[in-house]
């Protein structure tokens, strides 16, 4: 698996990740506002995938000290308890840069399906993440939380690091240069 900043030609599989957890979301994939927030992060390298011989994963951010966000990260069903999405947040902690701060998420609240079903308050939490204030309700009606953590530090899980993942630094990449 390789992780590396997304570019305009992974737009697709963005929408394609999207399709996979609107029942959780809210509709993303026919949505201009959601169009425009891929494409914008992508312009701005702030935009991950990881790849395998697709994309499996993708995530969303803002790296701007004190306070960073991960503002979307979601791996394909078929990807999930493989370390794609501990991957993806890795890497975006690493261009976070030097400046302590700290790093917040809006996921699932308690009462939300989406919170066992998908399992990202324990992914979260297992990243040293921990639960904070409500966060106004999702476009699905959905109730959601803030999660936050202290950065910089070490991601706390202690699972190991798969030996398949590989981050491909800016400017390689196994389709030409990044534009």
């Amino acid at each position: 698996m390789i992780i590396r900043l997304a570019q305009e030609r992974d737009f697709p599989g963005f929408l394609r990740l999207a399709a996979q957890v609107e029942h959780w979301f809210g509709p993303m994939v026919e949505e201009p506002g959601f169009h425009r927030a891929v494409r914008g992060r992508i312009r701005r390298s702030a935009a991950l995938v990881a790849e395998t011989s697709e994309i499996v994963g993708g995530m969303l951010f803002s790296a701007e000290p004190p306070v960073r966000r991960v503002h979307w990260l979601v791996v394909s069903g078929r990807a999930r308890g493989s370390g794609v999405g501990r991957a993806l947040l890795t890497e975006a902690m690493r261009r976070f840069g030097p400046d302590p701060g700290t790093i917040e998420v809006i996921t699932f609240g308690p009462d939300h399906p989406g919170a066992v079903d998908s399992g990202a308050r324990t992914f979260y939490e297992r990243l040293g993440f921990a639960p904070a204030e409500p966060a106004d309700p999702g476009p699905e009606g959905g109730s959601r939380q803030v999660y936050r953590r202290a950065f910089p530090g070490p991601v706390v899980e202690s699972a190991p690091e798969p030996d398949n993942v590989a981050v491909r630094p800016p400017g390689v990449d196994m389709h030409g240069p990044e534009s």
